[in-house]
């Protein structure tokens, strides 16, 4: 009996030990809940500028995501989260960052009032270990919050798109991170 215990609890570490996900030294989650749907790590990989590592981004799905067009027509639910490595990223590069998105891969709704509602609800720095969540509602809502907290929300298709855009499109803001989010890395 003692055996089958002291088995039965190694089965149990080892379990949750291989599910732990450690990436630049943060634990990335194997799976979120969002809208109460459960989605998993789609991929996931770490935005470079220069040198620089400056967020890990990751990306949930509630079905396998490999291509970007099949993420871009996908009508679910999704997240992509940013975990912060970089010491502090002012709210203004930041800002500049997902307007260049905007402009490189949906030139139509770059300067929109959905845009800038969405870049206005950016009015804090990021520092290192900071979360920003940017959920990307089947139902076209996009909604962001910063350690938890939430930032706001826009009802908006076109933008909840435009988003994922700037990380799936045509021109990503890192190809590497692309391919990470897209599970090819």
């Amino acid at each position: 009996m003692k055996n089958l215990f002291a088995a039965l609890i190694l089965t149990l570490f080892f379990a949750s030990w291989s599910n732990a996900l450690e990436v630049a030294g943060v634990n990335i989650e194997p799976a979120v809940t969002v809208n109460g749907q459960q989605l998993k790590l789609n991929g996931y990989g770490l935005r470079k500028k220069f040198f620089i590592k400056v967020y890990i981004g990751s990306l949930y799905a509630s079905k396998r995501l490999s291509t970007a067009p099949a993420a871009l027509s996908d009508s679910g639910d999704k997240l992509i989260r940013m975990i912060f490595l970089h010491s502090k990223v002012g709210k203004e590069k930041i800002t500049e960052a997902f307007n260049e998105g905007f402009v490189n891969n949906s030139p139509g709704l770059a300067g929109s009032p959905e845009v800038k509602k969405f870049l206005s609800l950016f009015t804090s720095d990021f520092n290192r270990g900071d979360v920003v969540d940017l959920i990307l509602a089947a139902d076209g809502t996009v909604s962001a919050s910063h350690n938890g907290k939430s930032l706001g929300s826009i009802p908006s298709n076109k933008l909840a798109r435009g988003v994922l855009a700037i990380y799936l499109g045509d021109k990503p803001a890192d190809d590497t991170l692309k391919d990470g989010m897209l599970g090819k890395e």
